[in-house]
């Protein structure tokens, strides 16, 4: 399928895609008729959001049940002073139709929880995870694996973040669960309001992760289409630096093994 599928309007929008040759026509039209599901709002949400629809992904569904709250506009840049107080998926949504009125939107204020996450996220092409506690982190890990849903799980807290790409529900691959076992399926990690964190961070992680959610969407479609499954890529912001690790699946993981894949 060639960018003829596109209209001038578009053409013109992603030209600076629609030359590379790792992306081309192809890949631009591909990622128009993608739909990603992206989970929490926050500083890993914000910026992945802003790149994400920057690319020409068709259609979103933006799940955040927080409101905004002033201090997180030090790194929530989708958010301004006139949103504290209102719902950030509602926020979101309207800074979207400034962006780009051509998207198709869709919106939960609900939290996402074990009992909705797979009603949430069936029938996307990816799911991006920004949440900031593990008990959610793995109910959208679940779900993925039963919705046979590839997953980007993105975490930043002060001067660290990491990206890694899951398919649990493919036989040879991990989910996150397998990264992080079940020890924290009721229980909270530590929040950047407590450890505290640099806003950049949060920015560096969120845009590494839509980099990675482009190269997931286009697996097949164009030669930047490579989703690293089970890659976690470890972002340090002190040296600063990169390294990855790769994570395995375990066959006796309660998300994805024992056959359940």
């Amino acid at each position: 399928m060639g960018s003829s599928a596109l209209s001038p309007a578009r053409l013109d929008r992603f030209a600076r895609h629609i030359v590379l040759p790792e992306i081309g026509g192809a890949g631009q039209v591909a990622l128009a008729q993608k739909h990603v599901a992206i989970i929490g709002l926050g500083g890993i949400g914000s910026p992945a959001l802003q790149y994400l629809a920057a690319s020409g992904i068709g259609r979103f569904t933006l799940v955040d049940d927080d409101e905004v709250d002033v201090s997180n506009l030090q790194r929530q840049t989708i958010f301004t002073a006139r949103d504290v107080g209102h719902g950030k998926a509602t926020s979101a949504r309207r800074w979207l139709a400034n962006f780009d009125d051509a998207l198709d939107v869709s919106i939960s204020d609900t939290r996402i929880s074990v009992d909705n996450a797979g009603e949430l996220i069936e029938g996307v092409d990816l799911v991006l995870d920004g949440t900031d506690n593990f008990a959610t982190r793995l109910a959208v890990s679940d779900a993925c694996v039963a919705e046979r849903a590839p997953l980007l799980s993105a975490a930043v807290g002060r001067f660290q973040g990491q990206v890694g790409a899951f398919a649990g529900h493919l036989p040879a691959h991990a989910c996150y669960r397998c990264f992080v076992g079940d020890a924290f399926d009721a229980e909270d990690c530590d929040t950047c309001a407590e450890d505290g964190m640099l806003g950049a961070m949060a920015g560096w992680a969120g845009s590494f992760a839509a980099m990675q959610a482009v190269r997931v969407l286009l697996k097949g479609v164009s030669s930047f289409g490579d989703p690293g499954w089970g890659k976690l890529h470890i972002l340090d912001g002190m040296k600063p630096g990169m390294r990855t690790l790769n994570i395995a699946k375990d066959p006796a993981c309660k998300g994805c093994g024992d056959g359940l894949s």
